[in-house]
């Protein structure tokens, strides 16, 4: 018998990085009223992140896109305005141009500070933002089941979000370098293979039985059952810069689970692929992003993403149709056609290059362009 269908409700949670309006430099400390005033306004909805240059946020469960995008709209704003009034700004990018995670500090708090001690080096090393879509699917063993079958899209996902072409002041020749720091981590990267929610449970239980985590919260997978809510969470992608292209990436997120909802009922699945061949295709998306070329394995070939994106539309129209989103589907047409945050980031920086201008000010100068967009086409009153 078929599982219930799933709600597909979704929250997105991002990570923005705090900025000092004048240098562009990533703010080391954070001004101690800052949370505050943000948790006056927002309440739960924001909160803290391992370093203090770091400020996170989460909608609300909202039904479809168009309620998720008012939310975050508001989220995006409130933060903004918040940071002005204590004399920063707020960027949305997986890292900073010119930062170096030396002189970061992280947040006074228990859990972080345990992170800290345990993983050294590659705890301090986390001066990444990124974005979290949660998807609910309420029946357990199906949540593992399109778990399994999902894994398979997450490359393109971060190829259409990457927003991380530099590191400690500079350019890597990567466009999302936010997934080599992120998974220098233990229990990160592509999910393995779970049987079951029983499956699940069972690694959970070995891994805290034996004193390696304490919970599955400490599993980073780039996809994962959530510890806290009946939901999938999606962890691979880069923050989106502008919040239209951030929407899309939920849209095509919850779709693929509808779809791959829909081929179960039909008693059909999508091929789950070995490990070691979606991380082929995550190095791809992570090299290269919307330029990538990434292999089709049923085909046997390598294309280019413009071409994934179109099938990857036509696949889920109709899904996109029944969930209110269509438009945000084919928005990623305009995501590969004008390039990513990291592609505008990279021009903006080798135009001013160009212009005379020297490194820290061609720099200073992508600062500038993501205090912008990341506000991009969102109302001043919200």
């Amino acid at each position: 018998m078929s599982p219930a269908p799933p709600s597909l409700a979704l929250g997105i949670e991002e990570e923005y990085l705090l900025v000092d309006p004048r240098s562009g430099e990533l703010v080391a400390a954070q001004d101690p009223k800052f949370m505050p005033a943000c948790r006056e306004r927002l309440g739960e909805q924001v909160t803290h992140e391992l370093l203090q240059a770091q400020v996170e946020v989460g909608t609300k469960v909202c039904p479809d896109i168009p309620t998720a995008r008012a939310d975050l709209h508001r989220l995006r704003r409130v933060v903004a305005d918040v940071a002005g009034e204590h004399g920063t700004a707020i960027i949305a990018a997986s890292t900073h141009p010119s930062a170096t995670w030396p002189e970061q500090r992280s947040t006074e708090k228990e859990r972080y500070q345990k992170l800290t001690a345990d993983f050294q080096v590659l705890a301090r090393r986390q001066v990444i933002s990124g974005m979290h879509v949660h998807v609910a699917v309420e029946d357990e063993d199906l949540r593992i089941d399109l778990m399994n079958q999902v894994t398979y899209f997450l490359p393109h996902l971060l190829a259409l979000s990457t927003s991380s072409p530099f590191w400690n002041g500079h350019a890597t020749g990567l466009k999302a370098y936010r997934r080599a720091v992120a998974d220098e981590l233990p229990r990160s990267g592509s999910p393995e293979f779970l049987e079951s929610w029983r499956d699940w449970q069972r690694l959970v239980e070995i891994l805290a039985d034996t004193g390696l985590v304490e919970d599955a919260t400490q599993i980073w997978w780039d996809v994962r059952p959530s510890a806290k809510h009946p939901t999938l969470e999606l962890r691979i992608t880069d923050i989106c810069t502008e919040a239209e292209d951030a929407l899309t990436i939920a849209a095509i997120y919850q779709c693929l689970l509808r779809h791959l909802w829909r081929l179960r009922v039909r008693n059909q699945s999508w091929r789950v692929y070995r490990r070691i061949l979606i991380e082929e295709n995550k190095w791809r998306a992570q090299r290269w992003g919307v330029e990538a070329e990434l292999a089709d394995f049923a085909a046997g070939r390598l294309k280019p993403m413009r071409e994934l994106v179109d099938e990857l539309i036509g696949l889920l129209r109709e899904d996109a149709a029944e969930l209110g989103c269509l438009p945000e589907l084919e928005h990623a047409r305009a995501i590969v056609a004008g390039g990513t945050s990291a592609d505008r980031q990279l021009a903006i920086y080798r135009a001013a290059l160009a212009g005379g201008a020297a490194d820290a000010q061609a720099q200073a100068a992508v600062v500038d362009w993501l205090r912008e967009a990341t506000l991009n086409g969102i109302p001043v009153s919200v």
